[in-house]
């Protein structure tokens, strides 16, 4: 594997429903199809779940999701029990993942790759 985290990168995309599927970046960026190659590339995580992440992306734009409590609290005004219960896992998931791809990408810098 060329690109180790491009793989980690695309496996929490994927999660977080952002990006490719994972065989899309398992490869070499050149040998992305051109959609994979267009797409934003996340070069920074910040912050924690409690306090609001800050995403940073290579052609300089950023992303504040807001806290998990208060994505949480959002999810309490969908009507049915089930879409409530869909929301949070979908909440505790994006906060888990980003988390992951945080301490992904820090590695990734400490180990110069």
């Amino acid at each position: 594997m060329k690109h180790p985290i491009a793989l980690v990168a695309a496996c929490t995309l994927t999660a977080l429903g952002l990006g490719p599927g994972v065989s899309a970046l398992a490869g070499a960026a050149e040998d992305l199809p051109a959609t994979a190659r267009e797409r934003a590339v996340i070069v920074e995580v910040t912050g924690d779940a409690a306090n609001g992440f800050g995403i940073t992306y290579a052609d300089g734009d950023a992303l504040f999701p807001p806290t998990d409590s208060e994505a949480r609290a959002e999810c309490s005004e969908y009507d049915a029990r089930l879409a409530r219960v869909r929301c949070r896992v979908g909440v505790r998931t994006w906060y888990r993942d980003l988390g992951d791809l945080q301490r992904s990408l820090a590695y990734a810098a400490e180990h110069g790759r």
